[in-house]
């Protein structure tokens, strides 16, 4: 029974930066692997970022170099920095968790906070 919420979207102008939070309750918080999705008007969710335990990440290749997700286990929290946003980044940006050990699909999300609007526009 994990619930997840974000915060931290809201406007912002292209080049500046921004940082998501998301908190977690619910389950054994280090057992997730923890990620971020994104949903831009009229497009489907896509994957952005995700990080295990231990830290390690990954990255779309569009965030790659702009983009840092971190995880703090002790306070259930994770977090996506978002630097160098573009208009492109907007988007409805989604915490989610995985129990699997590999979480390639969509589907293997099992848990979903009610994201975060993030706009970037001058």
């Amino acid at each position: 029974q994990v619930q997840l919420v974000e915060s931290g979207g809201g406007l912002v102008q292209p080049g500046g930066s921004l940082r998501l939070s998301c908190a977690a309750s619910g389950g054994i918080f280090s057992s997730y692997i923890m990620g971020w999705y994104r949903q831009p008007p009229g497009k489907q969710r896509e994957w952005v970022a995700s990080i295990v335990e231990d830290g390690s990440a990954n990255y779309a290749d569009s965030v790659k170099g702009r983009f840092t997700i971190s995880r703090d286990n002790a306070k259930n929290m994770v977090y996506l920095q978002m630097n160098s946003l573009k208009p492109e980044d907007t988007a409805v940006y989604y915490c989610a968790a995985c129990s699997k050990l590999v979480c390639r699909d969509r589907i293997e999300w099992s848990y979903w906070g009610q994201g975060t609007q993030v706009t970037v526009s001058s």
